[in-house]
């Protein structure tokens, strides 16, 4: 029996911290020691970064709105300075640069913004963002140096001039700003930094700084803002995994993470950082994947991304901010390159172009497997975020002995004394964590009451991650004792109240509710004189219950695992719904929108229209409680020829550079010895609405492609397909066609991939060679309701 006492939460600290929005202001925003609230509701934010200046502003809508189907609701995104003022005294905010356009996008679409304004930014860039022109100034950058101050004022000035009447209390999307970045030894020059952007007229509710790495904030002036990653591209190219990751993988009170940047410090960290009893524990940089770099390139799945944002919850989070949400592609258009390289200084190289970062949303918009386990994710949290946020984390007596413990079983309570969510992770990479038997809780929420549950001991399976509720609210005055099934999603069908739970693989379902209830569905009901046990022996589409109380009947609905990953909730046709469907549904406007690589996709609805209209729509069939639509959309066959220009490619010299004398990454000129292809690509590829996605397989080190000689996109082999949008690029890759260049390894050069894939890069000393080349098509398929009136 594994056991914790929780205990009501004593009250925060409030009125210290110098934000918030103005008094009358809208929805107003504050925050206190232990919550951000919006509209006087405590609100946990689910904050994606997405890099508006690194991606075609003509499909920043569709993007936003993909990032909104994931639950995402606050926004956040770089400014560079370097792309803004690549030459001293000319400022662009035009074309890809245009931030208020973006902001207002965001706006729109009912999503919030954190600007991150820097001067120095980081994100991969070259100079950290810092213009090359700042070198020549005779100023000490990041201080309070006033030749340095002069610098950015003007620069501060024109962000204010572009984000003018956007911030939340003039009605905008604008809730927080954070000025610098990994600044960890000027806390006066943070202060100033603030100082200066609200005097050139930047607003919003809260100010944020990163606080990693014990870094020292001015007090009560920015809010510490937090992060934890699977990997680590910055770490020397050692066999296995980065050591200090494995703590994100733990429920604990800690928040700060030293690991974060450490390549760039001159030293390690002295001071303790802030104090965290002044601050809500909120992040911004919690690894939605991770770069690769020429030397690292590690591989993170999607249980790497959803098990460490699970565990920050756990451990108390109540901001949720992920970086990267969505990928990217550095900017071609500046007068130098613009990635982080051993040319500029850096530890690493990075690639020229690809800014992916594996993040949930990849670099041409494609969808990854952690998108939807974060929703999942992300559904709980807008459902039940403002009971979670004042619900402090109580953790168990017998804790985890160390970053190597492999054998305790992780799992934590937030309560308030009444009720709570209990966290489990059982899962972190690499190195796979044993399942556990007989597995039961007992959690003391009061001097009266303890919970013990379930009412038989259980496995926990090895990989397994997820959240229990206790005391959890169903509606028509029925509280749900606690149940092994996690809460999803609230929401009212045919006028009933109904709860949507999901089952943890390997884990039979068991809800406690009071005794006396009356239960239908398909389901085993024990009744005792405490409670009522509810055993669901297969969960799906299928598995409604009707649970009839002293106020009227709910419904709950169980569904499997894999079925929970699919589900959304969307607003479409005048109703919430639920959707399930294993591709991207975006709800906009009159429309539902599905991008799908399938021609046969399949979507179910709950509740069902009563009918729809698309181009290809089958006939509505039932599936359990739901009711299925297919789409037959028409299959494309291109013909496409791959030429081998030249197969013979010589391996550049093994290289090292940068400030660590890491592998470096081949030069422009090593690619006139490269393999050569050449990829034809049909007009009719196009003539659909949707990406076009060349997936290349190859045996090889790096990669570039070429359009009409001018590079495009390039890739550091580390297992994956090599994916590429082509819609970008259309009329040029038809004219053209998309010539590749590969290059062997060096034989000398030392170069970390997973080890999954190691033999792969093995086969690459020496060798060049393009294996497979397809174009894939990402179809935009819309569905309205056939009912004229319904929007």
């Amino acid at each position: 029996m594994l056991s914790l006492r929780s205990q009501k939460p004593s009250p925060a600290l409030s009125g210290h911290l110098p934000m918030g929005s103005a008094e009358g202001a809208p929805r107003a925003v504050s925050v206190d020691s232990r919550r951000v609230l919006r509209a006087g509701e405590a609100w946990i934010p689910v904050m994606g970064e997405f890099h508006f200046s690194r991606y075609p502003a003509a499909e920043w809508r569709e993007e936003l709105l993909k990032m909104r189907a994931g639950g995402i609701d606050l926004v956040a995104t770089y400014l560079f300075w370097n792309q803004h003022e690549d030459l001293r005294g000319t400022l662009r905010f035009d074309g890809n640069l245009d931030v208020r356009h973006f902001v207002q996008l965001c706006g729109e679409l009912g999503l919030a913004v954190a600007v991150r304004i820097g001067p120095w930014s980081h994100g991969e860039c070259r100079n950290g963002g810092f213009p090359d022109w700042l070198e020549g100034v005779d100023c000490t950058p990041r201080t309070d140096d006033p030749a340095y101050l002069a610098l950015v004022e003007p620069y501060y000035a024109r962000i204010a001039h572009e984000l003018r009447g956007l911030a939340h209390d003039e009605g905008g999307p604008i809730v927080a700003v954070q000025v610098e970045n990994e600044l960890y030894d000027q806390p006066a020059h943070l202060a100033t930094l603030r100082r200066t952007a609200e005097a050139v007229g930047i607003r919003a509710p809260l100010w944020t700084a990163t606080g990693w790495g014990a870094a020292q904030l001015p007090e009560d002036v920015l809010l510490p803002l937090y992060g934890g990653y699977p990997e680590a591209f910055w770490e020397d190219a050692h066999e296995g995994w980065t050591r200090d990751m494995r703590r994100h993988y733990f429920f604990t009170p800690i928040r700060d993470d030293h690991a974060i940047g450490a390549d760039l410090r001159n030293s390690a960290p002295t001071g303790t950082g802030p104090d965290d009893r002044r601050y809500p524990y909120a992040t911004c940089e919690l690894g939605g994947g991770m770069a690769i770099a020429y030397h690292r390139r590690p591989v993170v799945p999607a249980e790497d991304v959803t098990s460490l944002a699970l565990a920050k919850l756990g451990s108390g989070s109540v901001w949720q901010g992920y970086y990267l949400y969505h990928g990217c592609s550095q900017r071609l258009d500046r007068s130098v390159p613009n990635q982080e390289s051993h040319a500029t200084g850096y530890p690493n190289d990075l690639p020229r172009i690809s800014y992916d970062f594996q993040a949930p949303l990849g670099e041409y918009g494609q969808v990854r497997p952690s998108f939807h386990g974060l929703r999942l994710q992300h559904l709980f949290l807008a459902d039940s975020g403002a009971d979670l946020a004042g619900m402090p984390t109580a953790l168990p007596d017998a804790e985890p002995d160390g970053l190597d413990d492999r054998t305790t079983l992780r799992w934590a309570v937030r309560s308030d004394g009444e009720r709570g969510f209990l966290f489990v992770n059982n899962h972190q990479p690499h190195e796979s964590l044993s399942e556990h038997e007989q597995v039961r809780f007992r959690v003391v929420l009061d001097d009266a009451r303890t919970v013990t549950f379930p009412g038989q001991p259980v496995t926990v399976p090895s990989g397994a991650h997820f959240v229990w509720p206790v005391g959890y609210d169903l509606g028509g005055g029925i509280r749900l004792g606690w149940a092994t099934a996690q809460p999803v999603t609230r929401l009212h069908v045919d006028g009933l109240p109904l709860t949507v739970l999901a089952a943890t693989a390997g884990i039979p379902v068991s809800l406690a509710l009071p005794a006396g209830l009356r239960v239908e569905g398909p389901a085993e009901v024990t009744a005792g004189a405490d409670s009522t046990l509810v055993c669901v022996p297969e969960p799906g589409a299928g598995a409604l219950l009707t649970v009839h109380g002293p106020a009227g009947p709910v419904r709950v609905l169980v569904l499997d695992e894999d079925r929970a990953r699919s589900v959304n909730r969307v607003r479409v046709w005048g109703e919430d719904r639920l959707v399930l469907c294993d591709e991207l549904v975006l709800a906009d406007g009159p429309e539902l929108r599905l991008h799908t690589v399938s021609s046969t996709p399949s979507f179910a609805l709950l509740p069902a229209p009563a009918a729809l209209s698309a181009p290809g729509l089958g006939a509505p069939e039932a599936d359990g409680a739901f009711t299925r639509w297919t789409l037959r959309l028409p299959s494309e066959s291109y013909e496409r020829v791959v030429t081998c220009v030249r197969s013979g490619a010589e391996a550049p010299p093994a290289r090292t550079g940068g400030s660590h004398n890491r592998a470096s990454a081949p030069r422009d000129e090593d690619f006139d010895s490269a393999a050569v292809y050449r990829i034809s690509v049909p007009r009719a590829a196009f003539d659909v609405e949707g990406e076009v996605l060349l997936r290349l397989s190859f045996t090889g080190d790096v990669a570039r492609a070429y359009i009409g000689g001018r590079l495009v996109a390039d890739h550091f082999w580390y297992g994956p397909e090599w994916e590429i949008g082509l819609r970008r690029f259309a009329d040029e890759a038809v004219e053209h066609g998309v010539e590749i260049r590969l290059l062997p390894l060096p034989h000398d050069s030392k170069v970390h991939v997973d080890a999954s894939v190691r033999e792969g890069l093995d086969a690459a000393h020496g060798a060049a060679v393009l294996h497979t080349a397809r174009l894939e098509h990402v179809r935009r398929a819309s569905v309205r309701s056939a009912d004229a009136g319904l929007d």
